[in-house]
């Protein structure tokens, strides 16, 4: 199989900061996950594009799987390989497909590991779990270069993956996580809150909020909407949209 770096495959996929970043203050959008990474045509992001990528940790209260996923790039980018291991896969046991992919090809080539074709072809069965073309063919060419003796280890690996891994099992675990998180926005932007992101906090109308954090109601369409990749091709996810506030002369959201 003639592949080719994970990073050109799936640079930067993080989709909170661009969701985020359309709430206008940028100093918010700065301090989020960063937005993908302008590329022209196949040029692969330095180690240093991606070490620069910024997290932040309250995305991990909605969207677990986007929150790993980026500090996995942010350590294989400052060489932290044992780490970014352990965030990818972490991300990968909230559904993120991304991280399972980048597993799939970093056992594949053998990148900062031990090469391990049928662990490889695993992470890319699970990757490939939704109707996704570029993981599906991902998966179709690593099983095609595959000998019968790999193919049979791969299924044996999927067997003590899947209850951990697979969607019907991670994309539950991160749904789950993901409407507590969206109940609790819901709950601030019926109060009238702002939230700031950045530092997972709630900002009451009492404490005026400090300069770039918008209104719990803007966060919460924000998150809604970057679900809606995180989440894309599972059957399962169910978008909150657009709130109604509990009580009030109006009956609407502030």
């Amino acid at each position: 199989m003639n592949t080719r770096p994970w990073k050109r495959e799936w640079p930067m996929r993080l989709v909170i900061g661009g969701a985020v970043a359309a709430l206008a203050p940028m100093q918010l959008a700065a301090q989020t996950a960063s937005a993908p990474l302008q590329q022209d045509g196949d040029a692969v992001p330095s180690d240093a594009d991606l070490a620069n990528t910024s997290c932040t940790s309250g995305e991990e209260r909605f969207l677990p799987g986007d929150f790993y996923y980026c500090l996995g790039t942010q350590s294989y980018g400052a060489h932290h390989y044992q780490d970014a291991q352990k965030f990818f896969t972490t991300a990968a046991a909230w559904a993120s497909k991304p991280a399972q992919y980048v597993l799939g090809i970093m056992a594949l080539d053998g990148d900062q590991q031990p090469v391990n074709r049928p662990l490889a072809l695993a992470w890319l069965a699970l990757a490939a779990e939704r109707s996704n073309a570029d993981l599906k063919r991902a998966y179709d060419s690593a099983y095609k270069s595959a000998t019968t003796q790999e193919r049979q280890a791969a299924d044996a690996l999927l067997a003590s993956m899947r209850p951990v891994y697979a969607d019907s099992t991670a994309a539950v675990r991160a749904e789950k996580r993901y409407v507590q998180g969206m109940a609790e926005l819901t709950r601030l932007s019926n109060s009238g809150a702002s939230y700031c992101m950045q530092d997972d906090k709630a900002i009451t109308r009492q404490a005026p909020p400090p300069t770039g954090c918008p209104t719990a109601k803007a966060v919460m369409q924000a998150v809604d909407s970057a679900a809606v990749k995180v989440f894309d091709g599972w059957v399962g996810h169910v978008q909150v949209g657009p709130l109604e506030q509990a009580g009030g002369p109006s009956g609407k959201g502030s």
